[in-house]
């Protein structure tokens, strides 16, 4: 009985954690869309940094994307094709006093 106990606990912990964690991933996973989908546009072939900025700021009110914004973002241009690179850190509160520091980062081209 003290086992199922403390199977029952350990899962019920897992699964908090997983609840609270799963959000910034799927924030990451936005982000990463909008960058990509921004990368891809055939409108952006000669567009300027600041173009692309404006781009992704239009994105993100769309999109609710909040935890970067168009100055975040490094461009650059790779064989006539532009390349979006993002990294940010996101704290999640686990419990009381226990937190998580993840750190994401992403590219149009990965």
């Amino acid at each position: 009985m003290i086992t199922l106990l403390l199977i029952v606990v350990v899962v019920v912990i897992g699964a908090i954690g997983g609840m609270k964690i799963a959000p910034a991933y799927l924030e990451f996973y936005s982000v990463k869309k909008a960058v990509t989908a921004i990368a891809l546009s055939g409108d952006m072939r000669n567009a300027t940094v600041a173009d692309v900025r404006k781009a992704f700021d239009r994105r993100a009110q769309i999109d609710n994307i909040t935890v970067i914004g168009g100055p975040d973002l490094d461009i650059s241009k790779e064989g006539g094709d532009i390349v979006i690179s993002f990294a940010y850190p996101k704290k999640v509160e686990l419990f009381k006093n226990v937190s998580l520091l993840i750190e994401f980062s992403g590219s149009s081209n990965r």
